[in-house]
């Protein structure tokens, strides 16, 4: 695994019990993806700050031969959580 390199799987779950994912999403310091920027922005959401984002794209590039991106549209008031599963360590 490249140094910095950290590999995510995004699932967000909506009201209702809807879930959308899991989306594969990696990212590092050469190869950026909002992955974490979702995150984030769900988090001051939940603390109170207004939505000021609705697009993300989530790229995975674990395979070099068929890269993929993910783009999400989604509206924070309809989201109950954000879960963000990372692969530590490859084997």
């Amino acid at each position: 695994m490249s140094e910095g390199l950290t590999n995510h799987e995004i699932t967000v779950a909506l009201q209702g019990g809807a879930l959308l994912g899991p989306f594969r999403a990696t990212w590092s310091k050469e190869m950026l993806s909002d992955v974490r920027e979702l995150s984030k922005d769900y988090d001051a959401f939940l603390q109170g700050e207004p939505q000021k984002r609705f697009k993300y794209h989530l790229h995975d590039t674990r395979d070099p031969h068929q890269p993929i991106s993910h783009s999400l549209i989604i509206n924070f008031a309809h989201v109950t959580a954000i879960y963000d599963r990372v692969l530590l360590h490859e084997h």
